[in-house]
C-alpha cells in the first residue's frame, strides 16, 4: 500500500497553519506533537512541543563553511510546500517486517538576500512519535561545492530534563562506555555527547536526539553550550577544522527527536527506517540472518581431542558441528593466540603493508572449511581488520565468494568522520555484489541504513560482554541502560551466549572462559529485550551441553515481525515482546534489584497459546545458572506476575495452539 497526498500551503487543515509566509505550524498526524518554525533576523529557528508543553524552546539552525562563512542570518524564505506521506514497506531485517511511514512533511526553501544568494531547503517531517529534519543543497548555478566547518543545530531543551547519555573524550572512539545520567544543567560545557542521548522531562514525557540516513556526511555528537545542545561533527582526519566537503547536489543525515509518554514508544519507533531510501539490493534472496559462533571470546576452547585448539580445520570442523547439531546458522573464523586467521605483518592484530585477508595462513585451508560447513548447511563467517581489507577490497570479497564465505566482521574502525562513513558505506556496496553480510565493529551508531543496505546484519559501538575478559563494567546496571539508549538507533552486538554466571562477590576477571554478572535467566532474555540481526552463541560447545535455557537460545529468532514494549522503566527494568511468525517471545530484565513485575497479554490476538516460561530459580542468588522451566496455557485476557532476582531475567515463548 502506498498513498501519497501533496498539497501547498495555500490550501491547509488541521495540520498546517501559516503566520505570514515567515512562519510556519506544523503537527503530527495524531495532532499530538507540534514543530514551530519562524525565520528570524539572525537564524531560522524552530521550536518542539508536545501535548500541549515546550519540550524543545526557540533553537536556531545555521551552517558555517570555510572562512567563517555563516549561512543562518539574513535570509528570504520562499512558499513552503506541505505534503502528508502514509506508505508502508517492508524490511529484509528488522525489528519489524511491515512498517509505515505516516508523517507530515514541509520543505522549507531558504536563500540569502545578497551575495553569492545561495539557497538551500530545510525538510521537516513530523510523525506521531518524534520530529526529524535535514538540509538539501538543491543544485545551482552559483554555488557547485561546500566545504563546512561547522553545522549550528541547537536542541534548546526545556523543563531541564535528566539525561542519559555516553560521554567521550573526542572523536577518536569505539563508542563504547558507562552511561552517565544527570541533569541537562549540571552537564560540563564542552564535553563531547554521543547519541542517542534519552532526556527524561519531570512529567514523565521522553525524548531522544539521534540521527538518521548518515551518508557522505560527519557523524554528528551534541555539546552543551550556553545553556542549550549544538550539534558537533567529527572532523576530517589529520585537522579539526574542516567537518564535510561535497559537491551539490547534498543533503545531510536526517537529525532525530524521538518523543512519546511512554519511553516504550521511542523503542517501538520505526523513525529512523523511514527516513532511509529503500534496499538498493535488489536481489535479496541470498541474505540470512541468523545466531553465529565467536570462538574468541571464550578462547577458541575444544575438548580434550586428539587435536590441539587453533587456526586449523579440525577446530573448525568442532564448531561447525556444534552449530549443525544444534540450529546455530553461522560459524566465525577469528584469530588464535594473537595472530589473524589471515596472511599479516602487522602487530597485535594492526595490520602492516603486506596484511592480506584474502590468504589464510599456511596450513589452513579455507576452502576445506567452506565446504565442510555447506556440506552441513552452516555458513562460515570470517573476521578483519578493517584497514587491511579496505585497501585489498575487490580481491578479498572474490575471494571470499569463490570460497563460499557468507559474510564477515570488520573491525577496529573507531571514527565517523565523512571519509570513514564513506568507507562503511562502501564496504557494504562492495560486500552485497559478492552476497556478503557485514557485521561492524569498534564502529559508530546505526542510523537506519539497514533498510537501504540490509545486509549491515549488526554492528557494535556499545560496552558489552567482551570486557568481561578483562575488566568487571559490564553488569545488569549498565545492561538495562541499552534499551533506553544506544539500541533506539538500532541492532547493537553484545556478544551475547556466556553461560558461565557467577554471584557478583565471587567474579573474577578470566580472559578465557569469561564469567558473567547477572542470572542465565538475564542473559536468555538479551536475545529477546536487544535488537540485533546476528546474535552471538559466543560460549564454546562444551559449555552449553546439557544446560538449562540452551534450548530457549536454539529456538530464538534474530529478526522480527512486530515489537510491543510492555513494561519499562528507565534504569529499572524493560519487558518487550517481538512477534515471529505466529509465536511471540517475551523478555524481560532488572537491573541489580529484584522486583515483581506484571506483563499483561491483552496486546495477544484472539485464541489460546501455549507459554513456555523460563525464570530465576529460588537458589539464584548463590546458583546464578539456575532457572525453573514450566508451561501453561495462556490467552489475552490473562495479566502475568513475574518475579526477577536481582540481576535477573525472564522469558518466555507463546505458541498459538
Amino acid at each position: 500500500m502506498k498513498q501519497i497526498s501533496l498539497f501547498f500551503l495555500l490550501i491547509y487543515g488541521f495540520s498546517v497553519s501559516v503566520l505570514a509566509q515567515r512562519n510556519l505550524r506544523l503537527t503530527s498526524p495524531n495532532g499530538r506533537i507540534v514543530f514551530s518554525f519562524v525565520l528570524t533576523k539572525t537564524a531560522p529557528t524552530y521550536r518542539v512541543m508536545f501535548e500541549g508543553k515546550t519540550l524543545v524552546d526557540d533553537s536556531e539552525l545555521s551552517l558555517i563553511f570555510q572562512g567563517n562563512d555563516v549561512f543562518g542570518p539574513n535570509l528570504s524564505q520562499a512558499k513552503p510546500v506541505v505534503r502528508t506521506i502514509d506508505e508502508t514497506y517492508e524490511l529484509v531485517v528488522g525489528k519489524v517486517k511491515t512498517a509505515q511511514n505516516y508523517c507530515q512533511e514541509a520543505i522549507i526553501p531558504l536563500s540569502e538576500k545578497s551575495g553569492a544568494r545561495r539557497r538551500l531547503d530545510l525538510l521537516v517531517r513530523l510523525f506521531d512519535d518524534g520530529v526529524a529534519f535535514r538540509y538539501e543543497f538543491p543544485k545551482q548555478a552559483n554555488w557547485s561545492a561546500y566545504t563546512l566547518t561547522e553545522e549550528k543545530s541547537t536542541f534548546r531543551l526545556a523543563q531541564n530534563p535528566n539525561v542519559m547519555a555516553l560521554f567521550r573524550a573526542n572523536f577518536t572512539t569505539s563508542h563504547e562506555g558507562l552511561y552517565t545520567t544527570l541533569p541537562l544543567r549540571e552537564i560540563k560545557n564542552d564535553t563531547l555527547m554521543d547519541m542517542p542521548a534519552l532526556f527524561e522531562f519531570p512529567d514523565k514525557k521522553y525524548l531522544a536526539i539521534t540521527e538518521a540516513a548518515l551518508s557522505d556526511y560527519a557523524g554528528m555528537y551534541l555539546v552543551r553550550k550556553n545553556g542549550l545542545l549544538t550539534s558537533q561533527l567529527s572532523p576530517l582526519p589529520n585537522q579539526t577544522e574542516v567537518k564535510v566537503k561535497a559537491t551539490l547536489p547534498h543533503r545531510t543525515p536526517w537529525r532525530v527527536l524521538l518523543i512519546g509518554d511512554r519511553v516504550g514508544t521511542l523503542i517501538e519507533s520505526n523513525i529512523l527506517t523511514s527516513l532511509n531510501e529503500p534496499s538498493r539490493i535488489k536481489d535479496v534472496s541470498w541474505l540470512k540472518a541468523g545466531k553465529t559462533t565467536f570462538p574468541w571470546w571464550n578462547g577458541t576452547i575444544v575438548p580434550d581431542t586428539n587435536f590441539a585448539p587453533g587456526n586449523n580445520f579440525e577446530t573448525n570442523k568442532y564448531y561447525i558441528d556444534f552449530c549443525a547439531d544444534n540450529h546455530i546458522d553461522f560459524h566465525s573464523v577469528v584469530e588464535y593466540g594473537g595472530h589473524e586467521w589471515y596472511v599479516s605483518d602487522g602487530f597485535n592484530y594492526v595490520p602492516g603493508p603486506n596484511a592480506d585477508p584474502a590468504k589464510a595462513l599456511p596450513g589452513l585451508d579455507m576452502q576445506k572449511i567452506c565446504d565442510y560447513a555447506k556440506s552441513r548447511s552452516v555458513g562460515i563467517r570470517v573476521w578483519v581488520y578493517w584497514s587491511a581489507l579496505y585497501p585489498r577490497i575487490d580481491s578479498v570479497f572474490a575471494q571470499y565468494e569463490r570460497w563460499g564465505i557468507k559474510g564477515m566482521m570488520v573491525d577496529f574502525m573507531d571514527r565517523d568522520d565523512q571519509e570513514m562513513v564513506n568507507i562503511q558505506e562502501r564496504i557494504l556496496q562492495k560486500a552485497a555484489e559478492h552476497k556478503l553480510h557485514v557485521q561492524f565493529h569498534g564502529a559508530y551508531k546505526p542510523t537506519g541504513m539497514h533498510r537501504t543496505y540490509p545486509n549491515e546484519l549488526t554492528r557494535e559501538g556499545t560496552l558489552n560482554y567482551e570486557v568481561n575478559k578483562w575488566d568487571t563494567l559490564v553488569t545488569p546496571d549498565h545492561d538495562i541502560n541499552f534499551p533506553f539508549t544506544r539500541m533506539l538507533a538500532g541492532a547493537t552486538d553484545m556478544h551475547l551466549g556466556g553461560f558461565r554466571a557467577v554471584p557478583a562477590d565471587q567474579f573474577r576477571v578470566h580472559y578465557i572462559r569469561p564469567m558473567m554478572f547477572g542470572t542465565r535467566c538475564h542473559h536468555l532474555a538479551m536475545y529477546v529485550v536487544l535488537e540485533s540481526y546476528l546474535g552471538m552463541v559466543a560460549d564454546y560447545p562444551d559449555a552449553y551441553k546439557g544446560q538449562p535455557g540452551f534450548d530457549f537460545l536454539q529456538q530464538v529468532p534474530t529478526t522480527w515481525d512486530e515489537i510491543r514494549v510492555l513494561a519499562a522503566e528507565v534504569s529499572q527494568y524493560v519487558s518487550i515482546a517481538r512477534r515471529s511468525g505466529t509465536d511471540w517471545f517475551i523478555g524481560s530484565i532488572t537491573n541489580s534489584t529484584a522486583r515483581t513485575m506484571t506483563v499483561n497479554l491483552d496486546f495477544l490476538p484472539e485464541g489460546n497459546y501455549r507459554a513456555d516460561f523460563y525464570a530465576d530459580a529460588p537458589d539464584v542468588a548463590q546458583n546464578p545458572n539456575h532457572l525453573t522451566q514450566q508451561s501453561s496455557m495462556v490467552s489475552r485476557k490473562d495479566v502475568l506476575t513475574l518475579k526477577l532476582a536481582a540481576g535477573g531475567g525472564h522469558v518466555m515463548r507463546l505458541r498459538k495452539q
